[in-house]
């Protein structure tokens, strides 16, 4: 017959182990929600990173547009002050 301390040594046994268990659980389900949180910070990096990219890259298109429709401007006039100067100083052969 098993005695009082034999009983408290196995209810002791079984609640360490139940104790383990739920610790590797709890373990496992940080370790989870550690990885998703690690995902969406990185994801919210990305998506920072991109937008500052877009943001940039609108920039510079602007300046480009900006910059090809004054050099438009400029060829016009100098397409006007030649075709004029042609105009104005007819070859002699």
């Amino acid at each position: 017959m098993a005695t009082r301390t034999d009983h408290i040594m196995k209810a002791t046994v079984r609640a360490a182990k139940r104790a383990k268990r739920w610790a590797m659980v709890a373990a496992r389900e940080t370790d989870r929600v550690l990885k998703e949180a690690q995902k969406q910070a990185n994801s919210e990096d990305r998506q920072r990173r991109r937008k500052q990219t877009l943001l940039k890259a609108g920039r510079v298109l602007r300046a480009a547009g900006h910059a090809a429709l004054v050099a438009g401007v400029v060829a016009g006039i100098a397409a006007v002050r030649a075709e004029r100067r042609d105009r104005a100083l007819p070859r002699s052969r």
